[in-house]
């Protein structure tokens, strides 16, 4: 039985190692340019090599997001560009635009191509138009609901393949197809700039009373009328496999290197439980508990049981939900004396509990005992400052990466 890809976004080149130290079978990621997620890090050339090779040599792919709906003024550029990626290794383009297929084309007739959700693939004529044009995998508009994937699965040819989101941020238009930021704030939402106008607040003001705001709904200050809760399937693995998916796709390229551990750990761990025994496999609530540790907004499972309704968005704010900070990662461990060198990430004081998980572990919890400043060696009660190298007493064996984070107390 091939095994569902596990696919993790890495907005930069720690987060890409992240997520592949943490279980991903893939990553995703974006060029300093002609990409969706102009705000995430991204990667220059050199970064975008060293990426590849790390990723290439534990076996694991690497998928390049050119996927912006291109002007005239960005076809050249773009072509040099390829021209300089080209011998990189990149396993497949993620794309959307026809004129950026064919361009790509141009330049590598080889290239493998993914066809990005903002394509907006609904139905399986038009899969079977870009089968026809070359195209290897589907990533499937997010409307589509299980009963739509299969039966578009039914009607295409078995060596096309079909990726799904299964976790992250939801989009109120139609697979991203959005003016609502170049209108507000000339950020246009289709070359990569978002402004996420759809998380704002919103009330109705009548012209003649200014400051007299009137509630749209739910509240009397106004509501986050377009603000849909996250996608989360974890629940939903065997579903997800049954349907005919061939990768579960998380959403995230500017969310930290903890939130990308965190939820590539967990559907790991739930979709290998279900390949050691696919008829006897049960849903472990850990994973979502685990889950529930990186900061997120409340879960839907989107369009994937039925049109979601008003349940689906949250109308009283647009603030995550954010339990446990991310407080540092390991950097090396001296099994002789149990003391580890830690990059604190958020402060840490002596005498808090923290939790340490990994990607080979559950998690273990611990109290600070004592920390001292790697330096200098000195003894010190807290790490405020950012980025700060510590020595760390562990009550348990560590490895590289494994990530310390705390519970945030009101």
């Amino acid at each position: 039985m091939n095994k569902i890809e596990l696919l993790a976004p890495a907005g930069d080149l720690e987060k890409l190692k992240i997520a592949i130290v943490y279980g991903a079978d893939a990553v995703y990621f974006g060029g300093e340019m002609f990409s969706l997620r102009a705000g995430a890090g991204n990667f220059s050339v050199e970064e975008m090599k060293e990426g590849v090779t790390f990723a290439h040599e534990r076996g694991k792919k690497c998928y390049l997001t050119v996927n912006i709906f291109a002007h005239n003024e960005d076809i050249e550029p773009l072509g040099k560009y390829l021209n300089t990626i080209k011998d990189i290794g990149i396993d497949a383009f993620l794309v959307s635009d026809p004129g950026v297929f064919d361009l790509i084309r141009e330049h590598d007739p080889d290239a493998v191509i993914h066809l990005s959700t903002q394509a907006n693939m609904t139905n399986y004529k038009t899969a079977g138009f870009w089968y026809r044009m070359g195209v290897k995998r589907l990533v499937t508009a997010r409307e589509l609901t299980f009963e739509e994937i299969r039966l578009l699965r039914s009607h295409i040819p078995e060596d096309m393949e079909l990726e799904s989101f299964v976790h992250g941020a939801m989009c109120i238009s139609y697979s991203g197809r959005c003016l609502l930021s170049n209108f507000m704030t000339e950020r246009d939402a289709n070359r990569g700039q978002c402004a996420h106008p759809c998380r704002w607040q919103y009330s109705l003001m009548e012209e003649k009373r200014p400051g007299e705001y009137y509630p749209i709904e739910e509240d009397d200050r106004g509501t986050y009328i377009m603000n849909s809760r996250d996608l989360c399937m974890i629940e939903h693995i065997p579903e997800l496999i049954q349907a005919g998916i061939c990768s579960a796709k998380i959403e995230g390229r500017m969310k930290s290197i903890y939130y990308v551990a965190t939820v590539v750990h967990a559907y790991r761990q739930a979709i290998d439980a279900y390949y050691a025994d696919p008829d006897n496999y049960e849903f472990n609530e850990e994973w979502l508990t685990e889950l529930k540790k990186a900061s997120h907004r409340e879960f839907t499972t989107g369009f994937y049981f039925n049109q979601p309704t008003n349940l689906d968005q949250n109308y009283q704010t647009s603030a995550y939900n954010r339990e446990y900070s991310f407080v540092g990662i390991v950097k090396s461990y001296d099994e002789s004396t149990g003391y580890a060198i830690v990059e604190q990430r958020n402060k840490m004081t002596v005498g808090e509990e923290i939790e340490v998980f990994g990607p080979d572990i559950s998690y273990f919890k611990q109290k600070v005992t004592e920390m001292y400043d790697f330096e200098s060696g000195e003894a010190i009660e807290s790490a405020p400052h950012p980025q700060e190298i510590l020595k760390f007493k562990m009550n348990k064996p560590v490895r590289p990466d494994y990530i310390l984070r705390k519970r945030i107390t009101k």
